[in-house]
This record gives C-alpha cells, structure tokens and sequence, in this order.
C-alpha cells in the first residue's frame, strides 16, 4: 500500500460488518469536516457528541438518525481533521452512508490500516505503538490485551529509543574527539564510549533472552497432547475445548493427524494439538502420524502426557523418554480402578505425580485446568521490562547486537563509530525513526478496515 496523496480524505465503517446496534463510520482528511455539512447535518462543536439526521444530498431521503463528533487535526487519532458517525448499525444504513460518502468528491474508501499509518506519518504514534493498536485489535484473551496495552502506552518504544540516545551520545563523543583531536577535549571520552557500548551489550542480549515469551503470546503457547491410543486424548481434547473438536473412537488409531484448538485458559492463548497415538504404527498412513505426533511433541512449549489408568504396561520406556520438566503426566479413566492401583503406578512415570482425571465423568478436569493455567502464568511472565513481541523487533535487536560486540576501541576510531552508527540505526527502525518506508506496506497491511 503506498502513502496516499495528502490531499485526499479517507472513510470506512471501523466496526465489524453485520448486525449491531451501532455502527461508527470514520472519515480523516481536509474534507472531513464538509462530508458532514453534505450529508445534511450542521457541523458540531469540537469533541462534543451531537445528535444529527443524515440525508442524501441527491435525494433528500432521511438516511439514519444518530450522532456525530468531529475532531480537529491535529487533536485527533490521526493527527488529520477527523469526523465519527455513530449510526444505526444494520446493513442498510452502513451500505447507504458509505455509498453517499463515496459519491463526495475527495473522498475515497480507507486501505487496511490506513488511519493508523496517518498516525504514524502525522507523529502520533511511533511504530511499537501501531503495532500494539494491530495486537488489541486482535486481542482474544486478556494476557494478550495487557501486553498490547502495555507496548501501546509506549513501554517498549521508551526503552528502544533510551537505548539509541546513549548510542547517539556516545557516538557524538567519539565523533567530536576524532574531528577535533586538537581542541583539549576531556581525555576520558573513549573509556566513556567503551563503557556505553559495554552496558548496552548486556542490556540488549539479557533483553534477547526472554525465551520468545511475547511473541508466543501473541501466537498461544504450544501444547502437545501425547500418549497410547485409546488412552483418551481426543476425548480430553475435546473436554478441554468444550466442543466436539476431535473425532472419538474405540478403535485404536481413529487420530491419524494433529488436530489443533485454540482457547483461552485463564486468560492466557494456548495451542492444544491432539496427537496420534503412540505406538509402533500398523500402516503408512498411521506412521506419519507418528512421526507427527514426535515432531509435535519436540516443538511444544508444554505437553501433556495422558496415559490409561487401567493399564499400566502402556508407561514403558518408550513414553518415559518423553517426559520432561515440560511435561504434566495425565492419568485418565480413574473411574475405572481403584486409587490404590492408580497410585501404584502413575507417581513415578514423571518427575511429579500424575494428575487423575477421568474425561468420562469430569473427575479432576477442574484440577487439571488449575495446573495448566500455572504454567502457561509462569511461562508468560510479562513482569519488569516490555517484552519483545514480533520478529522484526528480535531482528533488529539482533543486529543491534552484533554492532555493539563487534565494537573495538584498539581498532580506528572511524570503524568504532560506524559500529556505534549501526546500532543506533537498528533501533531506530523499530520505532520508525530511520529508514523504514520500505516496512511500512508490511506493518500495516494486516489491519482491519477502519483501523
């Protein structure tokens, strides 16, 4: 998407489509303002909600009664002249409202993420916060709407671009001394700079090693669903999703591919995959169900390992090897034997006990919950400094890096501080302040309409 002409104004409906009570159409640009006279309402006061009856400038047709706000630049989302038409919210109105609208001349419909990218070229937001506004928009459980709130607050640009003044600092030091070497500039400048160069290092890479825990939020933690056949996995994949997500079956080896469900446990996102039963395979196609199923299992964040408790010869070797710290240990069908013999055996297949659940009658689901809801909290920590939360931010983190550690003040001044200048330019970009119009297309083709 290229920068529109800035002269022209743009509008689209910023709710979702279908049938709503209400329904907000947004219009930014120098004509603003005059698509409201043209639809027939006075122009309102400043930030004040005003009632207004739409009509059709070619018709004269009553089109809706509602409410309009305007919002002069550079007081506004955009940083443009801004109107909000808060109409009736079915099909018919949006349809006639955007249609009149579109006959204005001046007047175009909006690209994806056009509003926003103004409000990044007008200065009101930096890219760490377009990108938070994407990630809320997005938002389906409640960790993921405290991290974006929390890189939307600018958290994360106020730490990207502390770092760059101290590289710009330092650069403009050893720039000085290297340009006017014989100006009686203070003899400590270049430990100064190596100093700087030092304490940024470890910041970044200490920043780096938070083990991908934003970015996963903003995907889901991976869990894996493992185990025998018939031992209940699908079943409890679908107890979990309360829906009937997976096919059940007594027949060993119903599951042949990974069957994936998103939810929301305790406001964390997780990825729960229903697995093929492990066991040596009866045919090809049930072969690469278990070679997915292991591969599925290497990759996930967590796993669960569920086992039939009325048979205790299935926990071999085979399934121990899988059995980690990352791995809760599920002992399913309780109802059918007796504690004492579930204990006999579940305690020592894992480094904890077993958890036993009972899919059929709900036994220990609600315990099970409990437990997966703490270790995705313990892995989604978001305490102390923002976490890193897209690829390109972890890039440019990277390369920031790598300019810091190549940094040598025995080597020629002028390549030390071209290596300070890298650094500098690989923050920049993530908040926008450098050369990054070839990114902008990117960021922001993957928001709604009207956003």
């Amino acid at each position: 998407m290229a920068p529109p002409p800035p002269a022209d104004t743009i509008f689209a409906c910023a709710t979702a489509p279908g049938r709503a009570g209400i329904a907000v159409i947004r219009i930014s640009g120098p004509r603003a303002f005059a698509a409201v006279e043209a639809l027939g309402a006075p122009k309102p006061p400043a930030r004040r909600l005003t009632r207004a009856r739409f009509r059709d400038p070619e018709s004269g047709e009553l089109v809706d009664d509602g409410l309009v706000a305007i919002f002069p630049a550079p007081h506004s989302y955009t940083g443009e002249d801004m109107t909000e038409l808060q109409v009736h919210g079915s099909r018919a109105v949006i349809d006639a409202l955007l249609a009149i609208l579109g006959r204005q001349p001046g007047l175009r419909m909006a690209e994806p993420g056009e509003f926003t990218r103004r409000a990044f070229e007008n200065g009101k937001l930096d890219l760490t916060e377009a990108e938070a506004v994407a990630d809320l928009v997005a938002a389906e459980t409640a960790a993921q709407r405290r991290q974006a709130l929390k890189q939307l607050s600018g958290e994360l640009r106020d730490l990207y671009e502390g770092w760059r003044e101290r590289l710009l600092r330092g650069l403009a030091h050893l720039e000085a001394a290297i340009d006017f070497p014989d100006e009686g500039l203070p003899s400590n400048i270049a430990r100064e700079v190596v100093r700087t160069a030092g304490e940024l290092a470890g910041e970044v890479s200490r920043h780096l090693a938070d083990n991908r825990r934003g970015e996963r939020l903003r995907d889901g933690l991976s869990v894996a669903i493992l185990g025998p056949p018939n031992a209940g996995k699908s079943s409890l994949l679908n107890a979990l999703a309360r829906r009937e997500a997976a096919i059940t079956s007594a027949t060993a080896g119903t599951t042949r591919d990974v069957i994936e469900v998103h939810l929301d446990l305790g406001g964390y996102p997780a990825i729960l995959a229903d697995t093929a039963g492990l066991r040596d395979p009866g045919d090809a196609i049930e072969a690469e169900g278990v070679r997915r199923a292991r591969a599925r299992a290497a990759e996930a964040d967590l796993k669960l390992m569920v086992l039939d408790a009325t048979r205790p010869d299935e926990a071999g070797p085979v399934l121990r090897a899988l059995v980690d710290r990352d791995t809760l240990v599920v002992a399913n069908k309780i109802d059918l034997v007796t504690s004492e013999r579930a204990a006999a055996w579940t305690d020592a297949v894992g480094p904890a006990p077993a958890l036993r659940i009972s899919v059929k009658t709900g036994a220990g689901l609600d315990a099970l919950l409990a437990r997966l809801t703490d270790e995705l909290a313990r892995r989604f920590d978001a305490t102390g400094a923002p976490l890193i939360t897209r690829a390109r931010h972890r890039a440019a983190l990277e390369e920031c890096l790598a300019a810091l550690l190549r940094y040598d003040p025995a080597a020629l001044p002028e390549l030390g501080a071209e290596d300070l200048r890298l650094a500098a330019r690989a923050l920049g970009r993530i908040t926008g302040r450098v050369d990054v119009e070839d990114l902008l297309d990117i960021i922001f083709r993957d928001f709604c309409i009207g956003k």
